[in-house]
């Protein structure tokens, strides 16, 4: 999940209820003072799993933030959107509900992929011609099949980041549902749904 805010840069006091699954706390082996120690067990979120969290404002009015979550963002996308749920400039963080197998694609500039829930599979391709422009930003769809050198295939898991090259051609695939979260620049094919998300109390 991630906050920012919608009017301006200045980012005001707020606090922020993560959109993990609650911690467990519990009370063992007392500390060097005799005092109990907490111990906590954090249960993280997935597609079918997870609470919403969201933004408390202390100083600020709670719609003047986008707040969202990751696992809501992707349950309610059909598969392979790319749909914004960060920015800061030009760069983006879009969540994509990972389902079947995508379309192949390209970028002119380095993307990162971190698998949030699932196993995805990354199939990369070394573009004889990239043939997009240097200052072409976010990914762009390939028709067919690309042509260029195998680089290989990444098998990632949940936490796992995998790297998606400037000029290689990228294809995912999961058998089962999963979510990524892509690092990127804005592009023709991201999707804004901040009316969406925004959290109104």
């Amino acid at each position: 999940m991630f906050t920012m805010r919608l009017e301006h840069a200045t980012i005001t006091a707020a606090v922020i209820r993560w959109a993990r699954r609650p911690s467990h706390c519990t009370f063992e082996e007392p500390d060097d003072q005799g005092e109990p120690m907490p111990q906590y067990t954090t249960r993280f979120g997935s597609l079918l799993d997870y609470d919403k969290g969201g933004v408390e404002a202390i100083d600020d009015e709670p719609e003047h933030y986008a707040f969202s979550n990751m696992f809501e963002v992707a349950a309610n996308a059909k598969a392979w959107e790319k749909v914004a749920v960060g920015k800061n400039q030009e760069y983006v963080l879009e969540v994509i509900r990972a389902e079947g197998t995508s379309e192949w694609r390209t970028a002119a500039h380095d993307e990162t992929a971190l698998v949030m829930d699932g196993a995805i599979t990354v199939e990369l391709v070394k573009l004889d011609h990239p043939d997009l422009p240097a200052d072409k930003r976010g990914s762009v769809r390939i028709e067919g099949e690309p042509t260029g050198r195998a680089m290989g295939r990444i098998v990632a898991g949940r936490g796992h980041m995998a790297l998606l090259p400037a000029g290689a051609a990228y294809r995912f695939r999961a058998d089962e549902p999963g979510v990524i979260l892509l690092q990127t620049i804005e592009g023709d094919d991201t999707i804004y749904r901040w009316a969406e998300i925004i959290q109104t109390g």
